[in-house]
């Protein structure tokens, strides 16, 4: 049952609600696996894949930055740095599926137990199937689990799944991503690396805030081999913090955006009279400095 978000409520049911309205989706990593790693994909060239985690955290009280009476809830996300690929960008942590690695990991960690799977809603047809499907997000979660633990000191014991959300596939990048949505302990203090320029909670009331959006105009500088330079125009999510202004925008956006569609039945809402922002893509943007 889809249910309206109280953007003045301190529910401590949210996380609940979060796993419900995703179990009710129905999870697409199994056949976009199969997709992907496919005959026709491979004569196409190799599409890579990636694990990441959308980050929910409730800030506890008293903790800095936490006015009184406002809400809680937030979603922790990293700015990337200069030194990787889409620097500057807010993203989920996370990172490239290390086959092998994340299956041992996966094995280890998940299928044994130790770490636990919610209940999710899978492909119908046989148990071979729906075993299957849990094996890839098991690998997924280890994956994200890996990679949250080298961007930020994410230690796999202070996260709880929550669910899956529907795949999203860059193709400037040739990535395909695989998000999970997970919740952090309240007492976990990142760490971030060198990867991370800054690590940033955006309050989840903010989506809910026409104010909020904005629209984000791209243009690629003459060094960036696209095709087309642009302008092309996104949609956005303006974050003021420490007097400037953070820009979500992007997979990132997209990724929270369907979570609120799921859970929430929440619409982007009419972008004609919005704030403007742009940026310039220069050649390290897909490259990062090195």
């Amino acid at each position: 049952m889809i249910k309206k978000y109280d953007t003045s409520a301190d529910d401590g049911n949210l996380p609940l609600l979060i796993r419900s309205g995703l179990f009710q989706n129905q999870s697409d990593f199994l056949p976009k696996w199969h997709e992907i790693h496919g005959e026709k994909s491979c004569r196409h060239g190799r599409q890579l894949s990636a694990g990441v985690l959308l980050l929910l955290h409730r800030r506890p009280h008293g903790q800095p930055g936490r006015q009184k009476g406002e809400n809680p809830w937030v979603l922790q996300l990293i700015k990337r740095s200069s030194q990787t690929s889409q620097g500057g960008d807010i993203s989920c942590p996370g990172g490239m599926l290390q086959h092998l690695i994340d299956w041992g990991f996966s094995l280890i960690f998940v299928r044994s137990g130790i770490l636990t799977l919610p209940l999710l809603s899978l492909e119908t047809g046989t148990t071979g199937t729906s075993r299957r499907e849990r094996r890839i997000v098991s690998m997924f979660f280890a994956n994200a689990l890996r990679e949250s633990w080298e961007e930020l000191r994410l230690h796999p014991f202070r996260v709880s799944l929550l669910g899956v959300l529907p795949t999203y596939s860059l193709h400037l990048f040739r990535r395909t991503i695989f998000p999970l949505v997970a919740l952090t302990d309240p007492d976990w203090t990142p760490n971030p690396n060198r990867e991370v320029e800054r690590f940033i909670e955006i309050p989840l009331e903010s989506f809910f805030d026409p104010y909020s959006y904005g629209r984000y105009l791209i243009q690629a500088s003459d060094s960036v081999a696209t095709g087309n330079p642009g302008p092309w125009e996104f949609p956005c999510l303006i974050h003021a913090q420490d007097g400037g202004e953070e820009i979500l925008w992007g997979a990132t956006f997209y990724i929270i955006m369907n979570l609120l569609k799921i859970v929430f039945n929440h619409q982007l809402p009419d972008l004609t009279d919005k704030r403007i922002r742009s940026k310039v893509l220069h050649a390290d943007y897909l490259t990062g400095r090195r």
